[in-house]
């Protein structure tokens, strides 16, 4: 590390002011803040409280939260690549390296076209590279299906960096949360990769498998709004021509072994991530708790009316179903944009699990309501904590005497 510091101070001369590569400055600092802790000082007078935990390393907790996802995700594709071409048994190692050869260049690219856009864009206003992008880099890919075009990728970030982070600001100043916008402009953009029955399966020579390229969780129980059938017969029995017999059983779908977005098929990998983002403080578990409960209690009162199969579906389908695990995790507690007041935020959770399952039932047209309903509820957040402050306000009011 002692030859990484001496090389950085070497070549730092040449980024300040006066130097030959002055204009690049905030990218040289950018590499040098990730890679070691600032050394930069407070004012000596005064009371300070020093942490360790800078803006990059907060964002470092959130990448490691993520791993069980990514890791699972490559392993889910493999193996799902295994079971189109009817060998489920094959090696573990080779399902892991089909699924990194997948999954590996959707990351490297979205890093690559997301952290371009960024060094552009803090060359130009000649400001700081913000760290979000470490995490939204990560994001993105885990939201995709694993057979999604580079190309789209890329077009993809860039729209969501310039889009719905640049026009704003920057990190921090962001009302929608990045990496959902990139999947949004691909939903409406490039429907028939992204949306629906995701997932193409790709045999030998990246031909798809004949037959094999079929329906999510979701989008069975939106075809039984049309042809009447029991939602959890419908999943139960589900099976890609014999091949993956139990595909859709109650535990598949909590462990996650089941086509979908890289990283959003598994609950018990979300979970993992979300401990570790409490337990370090990082992630609220108010939204996270709360979005399930939002989740469970509009699926419960849909119960009550069961006026359609979807409605009479098991309320707690709507929890291990799609990606609503991982919205509520990673997506739902972004800390810009999600409400910031302790009451708003269970508000917020509750909202973004009602309309969840308001979207997925009500318009089948949308199966996974769990990416429109974060978005939406990102756009209301700074109004709920309009009114929480408001509300507080008048309470302390009329508590205090004169």
């Amino acid at each position: 590390m002692k030859f990484l510091r001496d090389a950085l101070d070497k070549v730092k001369p040449h980024f300040e002011k006066g130097g030959k590569w002055e204009k690049f400055y905030y990218v040289y600092e950018a590499h040098d803040t990730l890679l070691f802790a600032p050394n930069h000082t407070t004012n000596a007078s005064g009371v300070q409280i020093r942490d360790a935990i800078d803006m990059k390393r907060l964002m470092m907790t959130v990448i490691i939260s993520l791993i069980p996802c990514l890791l699972f995700g490559i392993y889910n594709v493999g193996l799902q690549h295994y079971m189109a071409i009817g060998q489920p048994d094959a090696p573990f190692l080779d399902m892991m390296w089909i699924g990194a050869v997948q999954v590996i260049p959707i990351v490297a690219v979205a890093y690559i076209a997301g952290l371009g856009t960024e060094f552009t864009f803090a060359t130009i206003r000649r400001h700081p590279i913000n760290e979000g992008f470490l995490v939204t880099g990560m994001l993105i890919p885990l939201v995709m299906p694993p057979d999604i075009p580079l190309w789209q990728v890329a077009l993809a970030t860039i729209f969501a960096v310039i889009i719905a982070k640049e026009a704003f600001g920057g990190t921090g100043m962001n009302i929608l949360n990045v990496a959902l916008t990139a999947r949004a402009f691909l939903y409406f953009a490039y429907p028939g990769q992204i949306s629906g029955d995701v997932w193409t399966y790709i045999g030998e020579g990246n031909q798809a498998v004949a037959g094999f390229s079929g329906a999510t969780p979701l989008s069975i129980g939106a075809e039984t709004l049309i042809n009447g059938n029991n939602v959890e017969q419908a999943l139960s029995s589900f099976n890609y021509g014999g091949v993956a017999e139990g595909l859709y059983s109650v535990e598949n779908l909590f462990l996650g072994f089941y086509p979908g977005s890289i990283g959003a098929t598994s609950v018990l990998m979300c979970l993992i991530g979300a401990f570790i983002l409490i337990v370090t403080g990082v992630g609220s578990w108010k939204i996270i708790v709360s979005v399930f409960a939002g989740a469970y209690g509009m699926g419960w009162l849909f119960n009550l009316i069961g006026a359609n199969p979807f409605m009479e579906m098991d309320p707690f389908y709507h929890l291990i179903i799609g990606g609503l695990a991982f919205g509520a995790v990673y997506m739902a507690t972004d800390p810009v944009s999600a409400a910031q007041t302790e009451t708003g935020k269970w508000i917020y959770g509750l909202m973004i699990g009602i309309l969840t399952v308001l979207i997925r039932v009500l318009n089948p047209a949308y199966p996974e309501g769990i990416m429109l309903a974060i978005l939406f509820m990102n756009v209301f957040a700074p109004l709920i904590d309009h009114y929480v402050v408001i509300a507080n306000k008048k309470r302390r009011l009329s508590r205090a005497t004169v």
